[in-house]
Protein backbone atom coordinates (compact mmCIF):
# COMPACT_ATOMS: atom_id res chain seq x y z
CA UNK A 1 0.00 0.00 0.00
CA UNK A 2 1.37 3.43 -0.90
CA UNK A 3 0.67 6.65 0.94
CA UNK A 4 0.50 9.98 -0.81
CA UNK A 5 1.22 13.17 1.11
CA UNK A 6 0.16 16.54 -0.18
CA UNK A 7 2.78 19.28 -0.28
CA UNK A 8 1.18 21.40 2.50
CA UNK A 9 0.94 18.32 4.74
CA UNK A 10 4.62 17.60 4.07
CA UNK A 11 5.51 21.20 4.98
CA UNK A 12 3.66 20.90 8.29
CA UNK A 13 5.39 17.57 9.03
CA UNK A 14 8.85 19.00 8.31
CA UNK A 15 8.23 22.25 10.20
CA UNK A 16 9.33 20.99 13.67
CA UNK A 17 12.74 19.92 12.34
CA UNK A 18 13.21 23.26 10.57
CA UNK A 19 12.15 25.11 13.72
CA UNK A 20 14.64 23.18 15.87
CA UNK A 21 17.43 23.96 13.39
CA UNK A 22 16.64 27.70 13.46
CA UNK A 23 16.38 27.68 17.26
CA UNK A 24 19.82 26.06 17.47
CA UNK A 25 21.34 28.57 15.03
CA UNK A 26 19.70 31.50 16.80
CA UNK A 27 21.04 30.42 20.19
CA UNK A 28 24.50 29.61 18.86
CA UNK A 29 25.26 32.79 16.95
CA UNK A 30 25.24 36.44 17.94
CA UNK A 31 27.54 39.13 19.26
CA UNK A 32 28.86 36.44 21.61
CA UNK A 33 29.30 32.95 20.21
CA UNK A 34 28.08 30.13 22.42
CA UNK A 35 29.15 26.49 22.08
CA UNK A 36 26.82 23.53 21.69
CA UNK A 37 28.21 22.16 24.95
CA UNK A 38 27.17 25.34 26.79
CA UNK A 39 23.66 25.09 25.35
CA UNK A 40 23.36 21.48 26.52
CA UNK A 41 24.72 22.39 29.96
CA UNK A 42 22.21 25.23 30.30
CA UNK A 43 19.40 22.74 29.62
CA UNK A 44 20.42 19.92 31.95
CA UNK A 45 22.39 21.83 34.62
CA UNK A 46 21.45 25.50 34.59
CA UNK A 47 24.02 27.63 36.44
CA UNK A 48 22.74 31.02 37.58
CA UNK A 49 26.34 32.27 37.85
CA UNK A 50 27.15 31.43 34.22
CA UNK A 51 26.88 34.40 31.86
CA UNK A 52 26.39 32.09 28.88
CA UNK A 53 23.57 30.23 30.61
CA UNK A 54 21.86 33.51 31.45
CA UNK A 55 22.18 34.69 27.84
CA UNK A 56 20.67 31.43 26.57
CA UNK A 57 17.75 31.28 29.00
CA UNK A 58 16.90 34.97 29.40
CA UNK A 59 17.71 36.35 25.94
CA UNK A 60 18.32 34.04 23.02
CA UNK A 61 15.67 31.38 23.61
CA UNK A 62 12.89 33.92 24.28
CA UNK A 63 14.10 35.88 21.26
CA UNK A 64 13.81 33.05 18.75
CA UNK A 65 10.59 31.69 20.24
CA UNK A 66 9.10 35.19 20.21
CA UNK A 67 10.23 35.71 16.60
CA UNK A 68 8.57 32.48 15.52
CA UNK A 69 5.32 33.32 17.30
CA UNK A 70 5.21 36.87 15.91
CA UNK A 71 5.98 35.67 12.39
CA UNK A 72 3.23 33.05 12.64
CA UNK A 73 0.66 35.52 13.99
CA UNK A 74 1.37 38.13 11.32
CA UNK A 75 1.41 35.60 8.49
CA UNK A 76 -1.92 34.11 9.55
CA UNK A 77 -3.36 37.62 9.85
CA UNK A 78 -2.14 38.47 6.36
CA UNK A 79 -3.58 35.26 4.91
CA UNK A 80 -6.97 35.98 6.45
CA UNK A 81 -6.99 39.57 5.21
CA UNK A 82 -5.98 38.59 1.69
CA UNK A 83 -8.59 35.85 1.49
CA UNK A 84 -11.37 37.88 3.06
CA UNK A 85 -10.84 40.99 0.92
CA UNK A 86 -9.58 39.16 -2.19
CA UNK A 87 -6.77 41.70 -2.12
CA UNK A 88 -3.21 40.58 -2.92
CA UNK A 89 -1.79 43.65 -1.17
CA UNK A 90 -3.59 43.16 2.15
CA UNK A 91 -1.47 42.73 5.28
CA UNK A 92 -1.47 44.08 8.86
CA UNK A 93 1.46 46.43 8.23
CA UNK A 94 0.02 47.89 5.00
CA UNK A 95 -3.62 48.19 6.09
CA UNK A 96 -2.89 50.22 9.23
CA UNK A 97 -3.65 47.37 11.67
CA UNK A 98 -0.13 47.26 13.15
CA UNK A 99 0.08 51.07 13.25
CA UNK A 100 -3.17 51.23 15.18
CA UNK A 101 -1.67 48.89 17.78
CA UNK A 102 1.48 50.98 18.08
CA UNK A 103 -0.64 54.14 18.40
CA UNK A 104 -2.77 52.85 21.27
CA UNK A 105 0.21 51.25 23.02
CA UNK A 106 1.87 54.66 22.93
CA UNK A 107 -1.22 56.37 24.37
CA UNK A 108 -1.35 53.69 27.05
CA UNK A 109 2.31 54.18 28.02
CA UNK A 110 1.89 57.97 28.14
CA UNK A 111 -1.41 58.33 29.95
CA UNK A 112 -1.63 54.99 31.80
CA UNK A 113 2.02 54.26 32.61
CA UNK A 114 1.24 51.70 35.30
CA UNK A 115 -0.78 49.42 33.02
CA UNK A 116 0.10 45.75 33.52
CA UNK A 117 0.99 43.27 30.78
CA UNK A 118 -2.59 42.06 30.29
CA UNK A 119 -3.69 45.68 29.88
CA UNK A 120 -0.89 46.28 27.39
CA UNK A 121 -1.97 43.34 25.24
CA UNK A 122 -5.60 44.47 25.49
CA UNK A 123 -4.77 48.03 24.39
CA UNK A 124 -2.66 46.65 21.55
CA UNK A 125 -5.60 44.57 20.30
CA UNK A 126 -7.95 47.54 20.60
CA UNK A 127 -5.45 49.56 18.58
CA UNK A 128 -5.50 46.89 15.86
CA UNK A 129 -9.28 47.22 15.74
CA UNK A 130 -8.96 51.01 15.58
CA UNK A 131 -6.51 50.92 12.68
CA UNK A 132 -8.57 48.39 10.71
CA UNK A 133 -11.80 50.26 11.45
CA UNK A 134 -10.41 53.59 10.23
CA UNK A 135 -8.96 52.17 7.02
CA UNK A 136 -11.94 50.07 5.98
CA UNK A 137 -14.44 52.65 7.24
CA UNK A 138 -12.94 55.43 5.15
CA UNK A 139 -12.54 53.04 2.20
CA UNK A 140 -16.31 52.44 2.23
CA UNK A 141 -16.93 56.18 2.01
CA UNK A 142 -14.78 57.03 -1.00
CA UNK A 143 -15.41 55.96 -4.62
CA UNK A 144 -13.78 52.62 -5.42
CA UNK A 145 -12.05 52.79 -2.04
CA UNK A 146 -12.02 49.01 -1.59
CA UNK A 147 -9.96 48.37 -4.71
CA UNK A 148 -6.63 46.75 -3.82
CA UNK A 149 -4.27 49.60 -4.70
CA UNK A 150 -6.50 52.33 -3.23
CA UNK A 151 -6.98 50.32 -0.06
CA UNK A 152 -3.22 49.84 0.24
CA UNK A 153 -2.61 53.56 -0.30
CA UNK A 154 -5.29 54.47 2.22
CA UNK A 155 -3.85 52.00 4.73
CA UNK A 156 -0.39 53.49 4.28
CA UNK A 157 -1.74 57.03 4.78
CA UNK A 158 -3.74 56.14 7.90
CA UNK A 159 -0.87 54.07 9.27
CA UNK A 160 1.63 56.86 8.73
CA UNK A 161 -0.74 59.34 10.39
CA UNK A 162 -1.25 57.12 13.45
CA UNK A 163 2.49 56.44 13.74
CA UNK A 164 3.25 60.17 13.36
CA UNK A 165 0.78 61.14 16.09
CA UNK A 166 2.15 58.43 18.38
CA UNK A 167 5.72 59.57 17.76
CA UNK A 168 4.80 63.22 18.38
CA UNK A 169 3.03 62.40 21.65
CA UNK A 170 5.94 60.23 22.81
CA UNK A 171 8.44 62.99 21.98
CA UNK A 172 6.35 65.68 23.70
CA UNK A 173 6.10 63.64 26.90
CA UNK A 174 9.79 62.67 26.61
CA UNK A 175 9.28 58.92 26.55
CA UNK A 176 10.23 58.30 22.93
CA UNK A 177 13.40 56.44 23.94
CA UNK A 178 11.42 54.02 26.07
CA UNK A 179 8.93 53.46 23.26
CA UNK A 180 11.58 52.89 20.60
CA UNK A 181 11.10 49.18 21.31
CA UNK A 182 7.69 49.26 19.62
CA UNK A 183 8.87 51.39 16.70
CA UNK A 184 11.96 49.35 15.86
CA UNK A 185 10.79 45.83 16.77
CA UNK A 186 13.77 44.98 18.94
CA UNK A 187 13.47 41.23 19.26
CA UNK A 188 16.46 41.06 21.60
CA UNK A 189 14.35 42.79 24.26
CA UNK A 190 11.72 40.05 24.24
CA UNK A 191 10.05 39.58 27.63
CA UNK A 192 9.64 35.85 28.47
CA UNK A 193 6.80 36.61 30.92
CA UNK A 194 4.91 38.53 28.22
CA UNK A 195 5.33 35.61 25.80
CA UNK A 196 3.71 33.24 28.31
CA UNK A 197 0.93 35.71 28.99
CA UNK A 198 0.20 36.18 25.28
CA UNK A 199 -0.31 32.48 24.55
CA UNK A 200 -4.00 32.25 25.67
CA UNK A 201 -4.90 35.30 23.55
CA UNK A 202 -3.04 33.86 20.56
CA UNK A 203 -4.74 30.48 20.93
CA UNK A 204 -8.14 32.19 20.71
CA UNK A 205 -7.05 34.07 17.58
CA UNK A 206 -5.68 30.93 15.91
CA UNK A 207 -8.75 28.85 16.77
CA UNK A 208 -10.94 31.57 15.26
CA UNK A 209 -8.75 31.62 12.16
CA UNK A 210 -9.12 27.88 11.63
CA UNK A 211 -12.84 27.99 12.44
CA UNK A 212 -13.49 30.44 9.58
CA UNK A 213 -10.87 29.02 7.19
CA UNK A 214 -13.38 27.04 5.11
CA UNK A 215 -15.67 30.08 4.84
CA UNK A 216 -12.73 32.29 3.81
CA UNK A 217 -12.07 29.87 0.96
CA UNK A 218 -15.61 30.53 -0.25
CA UNK A 219 -15.25 34.31 0.28
CA UNK A 220 -12.05 34.31 -1.77
CA UNK A 221 -14.03 32.96 -4.74
CA UNK A 222 -16.12 36.13 -4.94
CA UNK A 223 -19.20 37.74 -3.44
CA UNK A 224 -21.61 36.24 -5.97
CA UNK A 225 -20.44 32.68 -5.39
CA UNK A 226 -20.45 33.03 -1.60
CA UNK A 227 -23.97 34.50 -1.72
CA UNK A 228 -25.22 31.68 -3.94
CA UNK A 229 -23.77 29.15 -1.51
CA UNK A 230 -25.67 30.77 1.35
CA UNK A 231 -22.58 31.95 3.21
CA UNK A 232 -23.23 34.41 6.03
CA UNK A 233 -20.55 36.74 4.72
CA UNK A 234 -20.95 39.48 7.32
CA UNK A 235 -20.57 37.09 10.26
CA UNK A 236 -17.56 35.40 8.67
CA UNK A 237 -15.88 38.76 8.05
CA UNK A 238 -16.51 39.89 11.64
CA UNK A 239 -15.00 36.68 13.06
CA UNK A 240 -12.11 36.82 10.59
CA UNK A 241 -11.28 40.44 11.49
CA UNK A 242 -11.55 39.56 15.19
CA UNK A 243 -8.88 36.91 14.62
CA UNK A 244 -6.70 39.45 12.78
CA UNK A 245 -7.15 42.02 15.57
CA UNK A 246 -6.19 39.51 18.27
CA UNK A 247 -3.18 38.05 16.47
CA UNK A 248 -1.80 41.39 15.26
CA UNK A 249 -2.41 42.99 18.66
CA UNK A 250 -0.49 40.20 20.41
CA UNK A 251 2.36 40.41 17.86
CA UNK A 252 2.75 44.18 18.32
CA UNK A 253 2.53 43.88 22.12
CA UNK A 254 5.39 41.38 22.05
CA UNK A 255 7.86 43.22 19.83
CA UNK A 256 6.37 46.23 18.09
CA UNK A 257 5.65 46.66 14.41
CA UNK A 258 7.21 44.17 12.00
CA UNK A 259 6.47 44.88 8.35
CA UNK A 260 6.00 42.68 5.26
CA UNK A 261 5.73 39.25 6.95
CA UNK A 262 1.95 39.32 6.54
CA UNK A 263 2.34 40.34 2.89
CA UNK A 264 4.98 37.91 1.62
CA UNK A 265 4.31 34.66 3.46
CA UNK A 266 0.60 34.14 2.55
CA UNK A 267 1.49 34.38 -1.15
CA UNK A 268 4.14 31.69 -0.74
CA UNK A 269 1.72 29.56 1.29
CA UNK A 270 -1.00 29.97 -1.36
CA UNK A 271 1.45 28.99 -4.11
CA UNK A 272 2.37 25.82 -2.19
CA UNK A 273 -1.08 24.95 -0.83
CA UNK A 274 -3.57 25.87 -3.54
CA UNK A 275 -6.81 27.72 -2.89
CA UNK A 276 -8.04 25.97 0.27
CA UNK A 277 -7.59 28.23 3.30
CA UNK A 278 -7.82 25.22 5.60
CA UNK A 279 -4.29 24.58 4.35
CA UNK A 280 -3.20 28.13 3.54
CA UNK A 281 -3.70 29.39 7.11
CA UNK A 282 -1.64 26.74 8.96
CA UNK A 283 1.05 26.71 6.26
CA UNK A 284 1.22 30.53 6.48
CA UNK A 285 1.66 30.27 10.25
CA UNK A 286 4.48 27.75 9.96
CA UNK A 287 6.30 29.58 7.16
CA UNK A 288 5.80 32.95 8.85
CA UNK A 289 7.43 31.74 12.05
CA UNK A 290 10.38 30.22 10.19
CA UNK A 291 10.75 33.28 7.94
CA UNK A 292 10.96 35.81 10.78
CA UNK A 293 13.33 33.61 12.79
CA UNK A 294 15.57 33.37 9.71
CA UNK A 295 15.41 37.15 9.20
CA UNK A 296 16.38 37.63 12.85
CA UNK A 297 19.46 35.48 12.39
CA UNK A 298 20.41 37.36 9.20
CA UNK A 299 20.03 40.69 11.04
CA UNK A 300 22.93 39.76 13.31
CA UNK A 301 25.39 39.36 10.42
CA UNK A 302 24.48 42.20 8.05
CA UNK A 303 26.66 44.59 10.05
CA UNK A 304 28.44 42.20 12.42
CA UNK A 305 29.10 42.53 15.37
CA UNK A 306 26.34 45.18 15.45
CA UNK A 307 22.73 44.18 14.92
CA UNK A 308 20.64 45.49 12.05
CA UNK A 309 16.97 46.26 12.90
CA UNK A 310 14.76 43.36 11.88
CA UNK A 311 12.56 45.74 9.88
CA UNK A 312 15.46 46.44 7.53
CA UNK A 313 15.89 42.74 6.79
CA UNK A 314 12.17 42.08 6.21
CA UNK A 315 12.06 45.18 3.99
CA UNK A 316 14.87 43.76 1.82
CA UNK A 317 12.49 40.92 0.97
CA UNK A 318 9.23 42.83 1.26
CA UNK A 319 9.74 45.97 -0.82
CA UNK A 320 10.76 44.16 -4.04
CA UNK A 321 7.93 41.67 -3.49
CA UNK A 322 5.42 44.48 -3.00
CA UNK A 323 6.56 46.16 -6.23
CA UNK A 324 6.44 42.81 -8.03
CA UNK A 325 2.80 42.31 -6.98
CA UNK A 326 1.80 45.74 -8.23
CA UNK A 327 3.66 45.25 -11.52
CA UNK A 328 2.45 41.72 -12.30
CA UNK A 329 -1.08 41.85 -10.90
CA UNK A 330 -1.76 45.55 -11.11
CA UNK A 331 -3.13 45.35 -7.60
CA UNK A 332 -5.97 43.25 -8.96
CA UNK A 333 -8.09 41.00 -6.83
CA UNK A 334 -7.53 37.28 -6.74
CA UNK A 335 -10.07 34.53 -6.71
Amino acid sequence: MTYKFSLPALILLMAPAAALLLIALSVLYGAKDITVAEIWESIIRFDTDSVDHQIIRASRLPRVIGAMLIGAFLAVSGAIMQGMTRNYLASPSIMGVSDGSVFLVTMCMVFLPHTNSVGLITFSMLGSALGAGLVFGIAWLIPNGLSPVRLAILGTIIGTFLSGVADAVATYYQISQGLSFWYNARLHQMDPALIKLSIPFAVVGLVLAMAVSKSITVLSLGDDISANLGLRSRLVKVLAMLSVVILTGVAVALAGKVAFVGLIVPHVARFLSGVDYRWIIPVSGVLGGLFLAMCDIISRFVNYPFETPIGVVTALFGVPFFLYLIKTRGGGKHG
